[in-house]
């Protein structure tokens, strides 16, 4: 068990303090009574009463104020709630190819409006996460349900060298099987959505790609960025960099997915349309304080009955 908010917690010093103070005073008590020779009439005014009553009595009243502090310190206990296990991955070129002006106002860019346009769509259930791949491939946002994270690391995302699709998927793929402990046994039903310039000129192959997507029965979809007559300068030098529809098709086709180009990326519903469900769990910590209150509560109405029904008092 923790404490949400466990400063509050300092405040079971108190406790022992009034048990110290109650045992002098149950000393003083002692110490200072008063002799009474007349035996009948005493057992009259003060009839003998067992002590435990009135140890008791304070012990209740004692364990009462600990639950009481350790409720308003916000106890959580560990609770398992089901989890929707369902994932898309997003994969971004960021390869230099992709500064290109032939798609306003640049291949990337127009690849990065795209991507949060597709992932701010996505119906609450599904998990997303995000690969950025150039030279090589990496998960900038492991798959989650929280839109913002993945939103911010497209955001982030900076243009680098050379294009390695096939490292793209494989990535993509990886960051699946670690989706929770159970994914490598049983993965979660999911989906990669590869936006690019079509070009694969470092890595793994497109083909050992392919092979891996399909093993994992996992389809690829792919949105194509650029026309013939793209060019981008680099150190000075401007080059042409034609975009592959043939490459990004037959990687979708393959893999069972769905073959887009950027002016129809807004079809992509398709994507998510035929992804499963599959639940899981997952531990959280859940504030348990109205627990803490109600016994705290029930000790409460026991001490003032028994102090009632033993001294006519409440303590």
């Amino acid at each position: 068990m923790t404490f949400l908010s466990p400063q509050w917690l300092l405040l079971l010093l108190l406790v022992p303090l009034f048990l110290v103070l109650y045992v002098l005073r149950q000393r003083g008590v002692k110490r200072f009574a008063v002799p009474f020779t007349n035996l009948p009439t005493l057992a009259q005014v003060a009839p003998k009463r067992p002590a435990w009553r009135k140890h008791l009595v304070a012990g209740l009243f004692l364990t009462m104020l600990a639950l009481l502090v350790m409720g308003v310190a916000q106890p959580a206990a560990p609770v398992k709630v089901p989890r929707e296990r369902a994932t898309i991955m997003v994969a971004v070129d960021v390869s230099l190819s992709m500064e290109a002006t032939d798609v306003e106002p640049s291949r990337f860019e127009a690849a990065k409006v795209s991507a949060k346009t597709f992932i701010e769509g996505l119906p609450e259930r599904f998990n997303v996460g995000v690969v950025a791949f150039a030279g090589t491939a990496t998960v900038v946002a492991p798959p989650t349900s929280d839109r913002g994270s993945a939103l911010r690391s497209v955001d982030n995302l900076v243009l680098d060298r050379r294009t390695a699709i096939g490292e793209a998927v494989f990535a993509s793929l990886q960051a699946i099987r670690s989706f929770d402990s159970s994914s490598g046994d049983d993965p979660p039903p999911a989906h990669i959505v590869l936006l690019s310039d079509g070009d694969n000129t470092y890595g793994r192959s497109i083909s050992e790609a392919v092979m891996a997507a399909r093993d994992a029965k996992i389809p690829v979809s792919t949105i194509a960025f650029g026309t013939p007559y793209g060019t981008v300068t680099i150190e000075g030098e401007t080059t042409t960099v034609d975009v592959n529809k043939v490459v990004l098709r037959a990687l979708a086709e393959q893999t069972d997915g769905h073959a887009y180009e950027a002016e129809d990326s807004a079809q992509l519903s398709e994507v998510y349309q035929s992804i499963g469900t599959s639940l899981g769990w997952r531990v959280e910590d859940k504030e348990v304080t109205s627990t803490f209150t109600l016994l705290a509560a029930l000790l409460a109405m026991a001490t003032g009955a028994l102090s009632l029904l033993w001294f006519s008092r409440l303590p």
